[in-house]
């Protein structure tokens, strides 16, 4: 198959899956099998255009033209190569996980589930191979819209609530805030094509270009910059296979690969290092980073402290794009990659401690790496990865992002990335402390045992990606250089 044919296939085969998925619902077996048979699909759909990108080739993909100079197509450039992977490649994981947590917590409504997750990977996947920014805010919205059965899943008052703050915050940003930014760049530019080196120098003005940066910033809601970052922690009412495709599969996911898209694409390195908004919204990021971990430290149910352990860590890459450095968007996507593994590990020993245990406060897990020692070993994993420490992959994007802060000579950045990571392990270790060091209170169940296979094997898988992207960061880091060939710092 060409190229071209390859990225509609990959589109293509999500939602086919949702449609398999949804007429064979009568058959669980059947029904899941077609839920991990469409992820391996795309993954390897995504991975067949790896050869070409990492060739310099940028694989394109027309769809339709909406109207003049406005187009629904497709085009396979570094950045997106590396979310597409991440997304498709830990949907195979995930759609393995969601099976056995799904029956091991007897969840209903399980054939709806499996379809608007498959939905929201083509919305993920068509992000991460937007053309312009058209395409790009159609798929945004698609995979708002999708997300938003599986945050409502159980179907309370709770979890109706937090769906409903959820969505509200992402539509109203979205349409409030990043279409109008987009309307006023094709009028300013004529264009929403992604270039490289951007399309706003010399066409406008410093004072207009600042506006819109804000309006973009604040627009991507799913970066989760504060104000806008209250959606995240609504959403934990979701199941915890929700909350791993929130957090490291698509959702936020898609939100910093926008902000980096645009600040990349849009308004250029260059162009962006002359706005006085880009330090503007470098300090909220560096407020965000350190209130969220601040705020982390306080939750004593561990999805919670997750979720603001999520909104800290999306800020690194908030901050890295407002560098408007090389080395920090560098570190910035790589952190893309090295989040995903680490933070999407977390979720899944909550998940897998919920399903054995039925413990989710962090006070309840004293004494409980005796009982599931290959959950609580993995959560270290993660917890070290997403702080940084060697020989961890997370330590790799932090690295890029401090070498861009000095590069950039903002010490302060320097000092605020030092910091977050005192409080990073202040907030991650406690739990592991508590499993592996503390007794067991009195009156435990002796029954506990680890989590089902189908829980467990992923889990150990994302926790084993996270320690090996810490021996194997050049590919991501040399995918990640490319997207500067041919463009000044």
């Amino acid at each position: 198959m060409s190229d071209a044919t390859m990225i509609l296939v990959s589109l293509l085969v999500p939602l086919l899956g949702s449609l398999g998925i949804a007429l064979t619902g009568r058959s669980p077996l059947l029904r899941d099998g077609f839920m991990i048979a469409s992820a391996v699909v795309v993954f390897g759909c995504v991975l067949s255009l790896l050869p070409a990108v990492q060739a310099g080739g940028r694989p394109e993909a027309h769809l339709l033209t909406v109207m003049p100079g406005l187009d629904l197509a497709f085009q396979v450039e570094p950045l997106g190569m590396i979310f597409a992977l991440v997304a498709s490649g830990l949907w195979i994981l995930t759609s393995i996980y969601a099976i056995g947590y799904m029956r091991g917590a007897g969840e209903k409504n399980q054939t709806r589930f499996y379809a608007c997750f498959s939905i929201a990977i083509f919305a993920a996947i068509g992000i991460a191979f937007a053309q312009n920014m058209f395409t790009l805010f159609i798929l945004y919205e698609v995979l708002s819209l999708s997300t938003y059965p599986l945050v409502a899943h159980k179907g309370t008052e709770e979890a109706k609530r937090g769906a409903r703050i959820y969505l509200g915050i992402l539509l109203g940003t979205s349409i409030g805030l990043l279409l109008p930014a987009m309307i006023a760049t094709w009028w300013l530019t004529g264009t929403l094509e992604f270039q490289p080196g951007g399309i706003m120098q010399g066409k406008v003005g410093q004072i207009v270009g600042s506006l819109l940066l804000l309006l973009y910033m604040f627009g991507i809601g799913k970066a989760a910059l504060m104000p806008f970052h209250r959606w995240l922690p609504s959403a934990m009412v979701a199941p915890t296979p929700v909350s791993a495709l929130l957090h490291a599969v698509a959702v936020v996911k898609a939100g910093v690969f926008s902000v980096l898209k645009v600040s990349t694409y849009l308004f250029g390195l260059d162009y962006l290092e002359s706005l006085w908004a880009s330090d503007l919204v470098m300090w909220v990021a560096a407020f965000t980073l350190l209130s969220a971990s601040i705020v982390a430290m306080q939750k004593g149910n561990l999805k919670a402290r997750l979720a603001y352990s999520t909104v800290s860590q999306l800020s690194y890459i908030v901050l890295a794009a407002m560098l408007a450095n090389q080395l920090a968007v560098v570190g910035g996507g790589m952190h893309i990659v090295m989040h995903a593994f680490g933070k999407i590990t977390l979720f899944f020993c909550a998940g897998a401690i919920y399903v054995a245990a039925h413990k989710t406060e962090i006070h309840e897990m004293d004494g409980l790496g005796r009982k599931m020692p290959i959950t609580m070993f993995a959560f270290l994993l993660g917890a070290l990865s997403v702080i940084g420490a060697p020989p961890l992959g997370g330590l790799w994007s932090k690295w890029h992002i401090l070498l861009g802060s000095v590069d950039a000579g903002h010490a302060i950045m320097i000092g605020v990335l030092l910091i977050s990571t005192l409080l990073n392990i202040a907030y991650l270790l406690p739990p592991v402390v508590r499993a592996f060091l503390l007794p067991p209170p009195k009156g435990t169940s002796p029954g506990i045992e680890e989590a089902p296979l189908m829980c467990l094997i992923p889990l150990s898988l994302t926790a084993l990606g996270a320690l090996l992207l810490f021996f194997m960061a050049d590919p991501v880091r040399n995918l990640m250089w490319s997207v500067f060939v041919g463009v000044g710092s």
